[in-house]
């Protein structure tokens, strides 16, 4: 594919050489105007982060952003693919899948932690950027020799990463909710639980009723227990517990698969 097939957007986000104009050099490029996105989302959010409001923060008018951002969407893009930065270094092949995929959750994770706004992000296709395809590359990687087919390795890798982005955008939620009141995490499961346990009929809501009634909700967590840590490997490794099911079952089929018949 020539440089000039390339729509204007996606050579914007590889960085592709723009054909050169007469005249003074522009003031204003792609990176600076992404660089001062992602500082101005890092410090108000997502939510103030609009195409005036860059521009502004950088000196310029909206329409001088025009020349290097098509669009909203568009600097949202380019902000993603920057601030997710290249992918981890899962090391040299032949790598073990599952720390593999471990590693890389959990750098994910650590850049959403960064970036909080990161994961609010819509998600409007498959990756596109450099730095994304480096991440969907480097979790590909990590499955090239467990034998699955390619389909199965790419429900993987949007399982895994849809893991990481929820996990992400749920600890953000529980945080903002406890902001103000007073209360711990803790403190509001023992209120939901005594609350809740007079509601809730054992005839009716069985099972609901049984876990009301046990330890769970009122049990405080240990002082160096990290809630949303615990609660994110325990959901990891029950979703690599299935890949593991799925290459064993993958393998199963090859070894059945009836051989040459002799002559």
């Amino acid at each position: 594919m020539t440089d000039e097939a390339v729509p204007a957007d996606l050579s914007r986000l590889w960085r592709l050489p723009a054909p050169a104009r007469l005249g003074r050099p522009a003031k204003l490029d792609v990176d600076r105007v992404v660089r001062a996105a992602v500082d101005f989302a890092d410090r108000s959010g997502l939510g103030a982060v609009t195409l005036l409001k860059v521009a502004q923060t950088l000196g310029f008018t909206k329409m001088a952003l025009y020349r290097h951002v098509g669009s909203k969407d568009e600097l949202f893009e380019l902000m993603a693919d920057f601030a997710i930065g290249p992918a981890p270094d899962l090391g040299i092949a032949p790598i073990d899948w599952r720390a593999g995929l471990r590693q890389w959750a959990h750098a994910m994770r650590a850049v959403y932690a960064e970036h909080p706004w990161l994961p609010q992000i819509p998600i409007s296709g498959p990756p596109r950027g450099p730095n994304t395809i480096g991440w969907m590359d480097a979790a590909l990687r990590a499955l090239a020799d467990t034998g699955l087919p390619w389909a199965t390795k790419a429900g993987i890798l949007m399982l895994v990463s849809g893991h990481v982005r929820q996990a992400s955008l749920l600890t953000q939620d529980v945080t903002e909710a406890l902001r103000g009141t007073g209360l711990d995490e803790a403190q509001v499961n023992r209120n939901y639980r005594r609350t809740l346990a007079k509601l809730v009929d054992p005839d009716r809501f069985p099972e609901a009723a049984a876990l009301l009634a046990g330890p769970l909700f009122e049990t405080p967590p240990d002082a160096d227990t990290d809630v949303a840590e615990d609660d994110f490997v325990f959901a990891l490794e029950l979703i690599l517990n299935g890949v593991a099911a799925e290459i064993d079952r993958a393998s199963d089929s090859v070894e059945q698969m009836p051989g040459p018949r002799g002559g």
